[in-house]
């Protein structure tokens, strides 16, 4: 089995699955993550991580292992070919995206420019 659900814009990994479906236990059925991209931040774009119990019209849904990833239309064309991970580091434990179209990052890791 590959690593990465493969969605055609944007990859969800095994690490962020099993985190999400972690979080959502005990939640409304049909509970998921929501990424949004927003304007701002010390980049000039930044991530926005939420839960929702159900997906918007517009929104591409991700699945890997039973977990969801929802992402706004608006969004979308931000994050394709990226990666939504979940990383433990020293500093403490969060979503991160791997985004080739990012041009730039600030230190906070969810800010960017493209």
């Amino acid at each position: 089995m590959p690593d990465t659900a493969i969605s055609p814009d944007v990859r969800l990994s095994a690490s962020a699955a099993r985190r999400i479906a972690k979080i959502v236990v005990g939640q409304a059925a049909g509970t998921m993550l929501r990424v949004e991209v927003i304007g701002g931040g010390c980049s000039g774009f930044s991530y926005r991580f939420g839960f929702a119990d159900k997906a918007n019209a517009d929104d591409r849904v991700i699945e890997r292992d039973g977990a969801k990833v929802a992402i706004d239309e608006a969004s979308l064309p931000f994050l394709e070919g990226s990666e939504i991970d979940f990383v433990e580091e020293i500093i403490g434990a969060s979503f991160k995206v791997h985004n080739p179209n990012a041009t730039s990052a600030c230190g906070c890791g969810t800010s960017f420019s493209v």
